[in-house]
């Protein structure tokens, strides 16, 4: 009978580790953010803003338009901020800045 409680035991405690473990994948979700890159001067200049996102652990697409002056990222928010996207375009030579939605819910 002992054997039969520590065999239940040892299956309770290793299904409470699994599902602490994934409990923050459970919670992270793929964000879209638009970056306001005003800095960029020349057509090469969306190609290194768009090399230093691809590098932050968490970014998936990166899309910058020279014409818009912004970067469009989708990353997962379990593995980045934004605070850490901003902080890539800095340390590249790029402010950059979150456009802020406009009423209508599409970024100005």
């Amino acid at each position: 009978m002992k054997t039969l409680v520590s065999a239940q035991a040892k299956k309770l405690i290793l299904a409470s580790i699994l599902v602490f473990a994934f409990a923050d994948a459970a919670f992270a979700a793929v964000r879209t953010v638009t970056l306001s890159v005003p800095g960029m001067y020349c057509e090469v200049c969306p190609i290194t803003v768009r090399k230093a996102l691809e590098k932050v652990p968490g970014v998936s697409k990166v899309n910058v338009s020279f014409e818009k002056k912004e970067a469009v990222v989708t990353f997962d928010d379990a593995k980045t901020t934004i605070k850490a996207l901003e902080d890539s375009t800095f340390e590249a030579g790029y402010e950059s800045t979150v456009k802020a939605p406009a009423k209508d819910g599409q970024a100005k």
